[in-house]
């Protein structure tokens, strides 16, 4: 009897080493002059700044971190066979986190748990991290990838991110300036994003009896796949912009991620006590794929709204008198934009966002 080995165990180090050879071009089209790292080694090195013509001259810089993940949406990436855009949700979901202070999001990690060796697969998640690497303006400069044939069950896999981010402390965005009279912009998401798939998988698969082929007429006859692994938006590029137009006065007074637990529950964690952000029920519209889940799974109204983004998947609490311009900043990038609410005194008892 023969003694046993790794690949008998479930971990093929030769493929390994052919999945791991076909990361490194994929890395190397995020970078930047501040990556200083060789590749290959245990840590990556990064330069705060630089010299040169884009030197930042930081006075007094912050470091900024976040982590998440892309949650039950893998599954159907797993059962629909769709593995380049998840690696999309997996960087949103982190930077976008990150710019709620103000930051400039500076580098990215991730790290990748899978079943088994798998080249080709592997190499879709990360293409779909670097496309939005490249997007945000962050480096991908490293990662993990873990065989864990005992934790998953065949072709399954989970992924994991890691952003850090820098912000002047004069800059920073933390919503102790948000006042009376501020006013709240919200900017359109791609649909569900990254939140609550555990409730949509039950609502579209379960009880509408649904699957990754079937079409839906109502949402543009697209696959039930396609419109539920539309990627969450990345929205680096216009608040970046938004942010780098007023150098001198602070415009930007809070900035939410629309995330699980919707719009009340993220927003409330910038609005200080002493105030109450109103929000306009009817401001915005709400994409169809939102009613299409709903009538599938007969959720109630305040359950969708408790769960999803509805539409807005960032809000930007901003100066009254800047508004227009910012709406106009944030169409020229593509993003459309709605004035959602707005701010009024509170007493430190009541509710910090409130739907009328």
């Amino acid at each position: 009897m023969s003694g046993a080995t790794y690949s008998s165990a479930g971990v093929n180090l030769e493929l390994y080493e052919q999945a791991m050879a076909r990361l490194p071009a994929h890395m190397r089209r995020t970078q930047c002059p501040r990556v200083l790292s060789a590749e290959g080694g245990f840590a990556a090195l990064f330069q705060l700044d630089f010299n040169g013509l884009f030197r930042r001259r930081y006075r007094d810089p912050l470091l900024v971190s976040c982590t998440d993940g892309v949650g039950t949406k893998l599954k159907i990436a797993v059962i629909a066979g769709v593995h380049d855009t998840v690696g999309i949700d997996l960087v949103a979901m982190s930077v976008n986190d990150a710019l709620c202070t103000g930051a400039e999001p500076l580098f990215f990690l991730d790290y990748i748990g899978m079943s088994h060796d798998d080249p080709a697969l592997l190499e879709k998640i990360v293409k779909g991290i670097a496309d939005a690497c490249v997007e945000c303006e962050c480096a991908l400069v490293g990662g993990e990838t873990a065989i864990l044939p005992d934790m998953y069950q065949r072709g399954e896999y989970d992924l994991a991110g890691f952003c850090v981010g820098v912000v002047e402390r004069r800059r920073l965005v933390d919503g102790s300036h948000i006042q009376p009279g501020d006013v709240a912009i919200g900017i359109a998401s791609s649909g569900l994003h990254s939140n609550g798939y555990s409730l949509v998988r039950k609502a579209v698969f379960e009880m509408g009896g649904l699957s990754c082929q079937s079409r839906v007429p109502e949402l543009g006859d697209r696959t039930v796949s396609d419109i539920l692994l539309t990627p969450t938006r990345l929205y680096a590029r216009p608040v970046k912009s938004v942010l780098r137009h007023y150098r001198v006065k602070q415009v930007v007074h809070g900035i939410a991620h629309i995330t699980g637990g919707g719009l009340a529950e993220n927003l409330a964690r910038v609005v200080p006590p002493s105030v109450q952000v109103e929000i306009d029920h009817g401001s915005w519209p709400v994409p169809g794929v939102f009613g299409w889940v709903q009538r599938l799974g007969s959720i109630e109204a305040a359950e969708m709204e408790r769960v999803f983004n509805m539409g807005i998947g960032m809000v930007l609490v901003v100066s009254p008198h800047y508004a227009t311009s910012v709406r106009h900043q944030l169409a020229d990038c593509g993003h459309e934009s709605w004035q959602i609410g707005t701010v009024r005194a509170a007493r430190s008892d009541e509710e910090r966002v409130v739907l009328r």
